[in-house]
């Protein structure tokens, strides 16, 4: 754990304000949900809460599996990290901070697909553009945007379809009701 130097005061509600300079490292939002730990010494401990990445196996499975019928390499992503990947060595891609371009595709709640003639590409994570997105659908549970899955796109199959867009908006469907229950 790293100390940051700043301190906070309980207000008489029992709210601590988290300074804007860690929600924005963080990327925190407002209504993001957070998960509260405690421990014997009196720590307590906050951490963003990603129901994706509850999924785990089943997010890595599937994943798998949609690889495996696009024939494109894919993820699935929470609002900050790639949680399963398929079709690309994981060490590389896995929890990695997705980019500021899927995030904002995830923000306009809608589908992007990569055409023939594009010039403007989308890389996958913010380091590298080694990776980047033939499609991008976000997964939408309750009104709210809690990840994305993303086709990968590369020089062999550098355009999608309909095909690809419908699949993976199937499946972040799938996923975006599979966490409503």
């Amino acid at each position: 754990m790293k100390a940051t130097g700043i301190v906070r005061r309980i207000d008489d509600l029992g709210r601590v304000v988290i300074p804007k300079e860690i929600r924005r490292t963080m990327r925190i939002r407002e209504g993001d949900p957070l998960e509260i730990y405690t421990n014997r010494d009196g720590e307590v401990i906050f951490k963003k809460y990603s129901p994706i990445g509850e999924l785990g196996d089943f997010a890595s499975e599937y994943a798998e599996t949609l690889s495996k019928t696009s024939g494109h390499p894919t993820c699935i992503t929470d609002k900050d990290n790639i949680i399963a990947v398929s079709g690309v060595p994981k060490r590389e891609l896995s929890e990695k901070k997705i980019s500021s371009d899927i995030e904002k595709v995830m923000e306009d709640k809608s589908t992007f697909v990569m055409k023939r003639g594009d010039s403007k590409k989308v890389s996958v994570i913010e380091e590298s553009e080694k990776y980047t997105a033939g499609v991008v659908a976000p997964i939408i549970s309750e009104g709210d945007i809690i990840g994305s899955v993303v086709f990968f796109s590369n020089e062999a199959t550098p355009q999608m379809g309909e095909v690809e867009e419908k699949l993976a908006q199937s499946a972040a469907g799938f996923l975006g009701r599979h966490m409503e229950q």
